[in-house]
């Protein structure tokens, strides 16, 4: 987004990561917004001071990444940042069912990122991959079961777990291209969210990017492999 005085400041790694959701829901909502995007360094030594120098002088009460500014206001964790900016469109679930919904999904897509983060970036990662995926169906069986005949994760109404799920399930597309392939519901929507207007459009932008997902020490996701 352009530059403006007013403009909430997100800060990352320069990937996806855990801010890509950040992205989706900050190019939804129309928040006017900067990035400042940090480079971690090539092989061997991965060097990531361009961090590490101003970790502990960004007044952040938790030093961490993704962070984000609005003013006075400075959050880090990427749940809390997504909550902060979905509470201010009215993204949270209105009735007491989507925001239980919306609780419970939260958490449980978190668990599914964090699984496939700690699989990339392990050393193991070669022994590791063919455990991940016979698992896979198991967990993306449960989101479609839980989704149904809904549009949105929380029932009928688009909330900020929305972007979560798509983001992770996206990641997960890309390292198994077929994984969605049993779940109709799930591939529907994806593609419902790509088709809405904001998110479409920031899709054919050139602030969108599809790689890297993961950082430079990752073995798996800085291109797409066939």
């Amino acid at each position: 987004m352009s530059s403006s005085k007013s403009a909430m400041v997100l800060g990352y790694w320069d990937i996806r990561g855990l801010a890509h959701a950040i992205r989706l829901l900050l190019e939804f909502t129309g928040t006017s917004y900067e990035e400042k995007r940090y480079t971690c360094g090539e092989a061997p030594d991965y060097d990531i001071s361009q961090w590490l120098d101003v970790k502990f002088k960004l007044d952040l009460d938790f030093p961490n990444l993704p962070y984000l500014m609005d003013g006075k206001n400075k959050i880090t964790q990427s749940n809390a940042i997504m909550r902060y900016i979905a509470r201010k469109h009215n993204m949270c679930g209105d009735t007491e069912e989507e925001k239980i919904r919306v609780d419970i999904v939260e958490n449980q897509i978190k668990d599914l990122h964090l699984q496939l983060i700690q699989l990339s970036y392990s050393s193991d990662y070669e022994k590791l991959k063919p455990q991940y995926l016979e698992q896979l169906p198991v967990q993306l069986k449960q989101f479609s079961l839980f989704l149904g005949k809904f549009s949105w994760f929380a029932g009928e109404k688009l909330t900020f777990v929305d972007f979560h799920i798509y983001e992770i399930l996206d990641q997960n597309r890309i390292f198994e291209p077929k994984c969605l392939e049993e779940f109709p519901n799930l591939k529907a929507f994806m593609c419902r969210f790509e088709a809405l207007e904001k998110i479409a459009a920031y899709m054919q932008s050139d602030r969108y990017f599809k790689m890297p997902i993961m950082n430079r020490m990752a073995y798996w996701g800085q291109k797409i492999t066939c």
